[in-house]
C-alpha cells in the first residue's frame, strides 16, 4: 500500500505543495460523501512511465460527476494533461497510483449541495502491491449486501458509496480473510470491495453484468477485451452464490489489484487451490499490456514526458 507522501498535488487548476492542499472542515463531501473519484495506475515501460487507460478513467470521473449533478470545471483533456504534468513534476518514474477526486467543498450543514462549489484534486503516490499476500487470496462472501439502484447510482464511482465496501472489507479482515465478495440485493454475485470478479468453469470465463449493480470497471473491460481477443470464451451473466463453490478458477480484476487469483471462498478451495491456467493466461496478457510489451494495445498507454515539456501547461509552475 502507498505510504510515501508526494511533494506536489494538483488542486483546482494548479500544482501546489501537498502541505498546502488543505480542505475545509465543513466540506460537504467530508460530512455527506458528496464526491466522485478514480483510481488510475501508471507503470514503468521501456518508453518510461506510462499511465494506463488515462482517458477512460477521466471520462468515467466526468460521467460520475454528471450523474450526481456535480459539474467539473475541467475537460477530459485538461484532467489528463494535469495528471501527466503532476507525475513529471513529482519525478515519478516507477509504478504509481493516481487518485483524481472531485468533491463538494465549503458549505454549511444543508444536504442541498446545488450551490456548493466543486473542488478538484489529483494525487499521485508510489505504489507496488495492494495485496501483500503471494499465491492467491482467501475470500469470504460478506454478510453485507452491495448497495445499488434504485437507492443510488451504482455506475457512478462516488465517495459515499464506499462505506459499503469498507465495512465489508473490515468484516473480512476481522474473520481472517484477505478480501470480501458482496452479493447484490437479489442475491447474485456482485463484486469485491474494490474489484470486479470473474469465475472460470469448464474453460469459460463468467463475470456479472452491469445489471448486477456493479461498477463498470475499466480493468474489467480490459480483461474482457484481452480474453476475447485471445480466443477465450467469456460470458456476462448473473452468477449464483453456489457457483462460487463449484468453479474451477476465480480472480479479481481492478486498478489497484491488477489480476489477482482467488484460491478459496468461504473456506472452500477453488479448483486446485492455486493459480489456474486461465487466470495465469489473463494475468500474463494484462501484465504485458500495462508494461507496454503488446503493441496491439499501445493506445491504452499515455506516456509521461520529462517535466520541462510541461512548462507551458495550465497549472505548471
Amino acid at each position: 500500500m502507498p505510504t510515501e507522501k508526494p511533494k506536489f498535488v494538483w488542486m483546482n487548476g494548479a500544482l501546489v505543495e501537498s502541505e498546502k492542499a488543505n480542505v475545509p472542515i465543513l466540506s460537504h463531501a467530508l460530512h455527506y460523501g458528496t464526491g466522485v473519484f478514480e483510481g488510475i495506475r501508471a507503470y514503468k515501460t521501456r518508453q518510461g512511465i506510462s499511465v494506463f487507460r488515462l482517458k477512460e478513467h477521466m471520462r468515467r470521473l466526468l460521467d460520475s460527476a454528471h450523474a450526481y449533478m456535480m459539474p467539473i470545471p475541467y475537460t477530459e483533456s485538461e484532467l489528463c494533461e494535469a495528471t501527466t504534468t503532476l507525475l513529471a513534476k513529482n519525478g515519478m518514474n516507477d509504478s504509481t497510483y493516481i487518485r483524481p477526486i472531485a468533491f463538494k467543498a465549503e458549505a454549511g450543514i444543508s444536504l442541498d449541495f446545488r450551490k456548493v462549489p466543486v473542488w478538484v484534486a489529483i494525487v499521485a503516490l508510489p505504489f507496488d502491491k495492494y495485496f501483500e499476500k503471494e499465491g492467491g487470496l482467501n475470500v469470504c462472501v460478506s454478510s453485507w449486501r452491495r448497495i445499488g439502484e434504485p437507492s443510488l447510482l451504482s455506475l457512478a464511482k462516488a465517495s459515499g458509496h464506499y462505506i459499503n465496501s469498507a465495512i465489508a472489507r473490515v468484516e473480512a479482515a476481522e474473520n481472517g480473510y484477505d478480501e470480501a465478495l458482496l452479493l447484490n440485493q437479489r442475491g447474485f454475485v456482485a463484486e469485491g470491495t474494490g474489484e470486479n470478479v470473474f469465475i472460470v468453469k469448464n474453460g469459460v470465463i463468467y463475470t456479472p453484468p452491469l445489471s448486477a449493480g456493479i461498477l463498470e470497471g475499466i480493468t474489467r473491460d480490459s480483461v474482457c477485451t484481452l480474453a476475447l481477443d485471445d480466443g477465450l470464451k467469456l460470458q456476462e451473466r448473473d452468477i449464483l452464490r453456489g457457483e462460487l463453490y463449484r468453479c474451477d478458477e476465480a480472480f479479481f480484476a481492478g486498478t489497484a489489484v491488477g489480476v489477482s487469483p482467488i484460491v478459496s471462498i468461504d473456506k472452500r478451495v477453488v479448483g486446485e487451490g492455486h493459480l489456474g491456467p486461465v487466470t495465469r493466461r489473463i494475468r500474463d496478457l494484462y501484465s504485458k499490456v500495462v508494461s507496454g510489451d503488446d503493441e496491439r494495445y499501445s493506445h491504452w498507454l499515455t506516456s509521461v514526458r520529462p517535466a520541462a515539456a510541461y512548462s507551458k501547461v495550465r497549472g505548471a509552475k
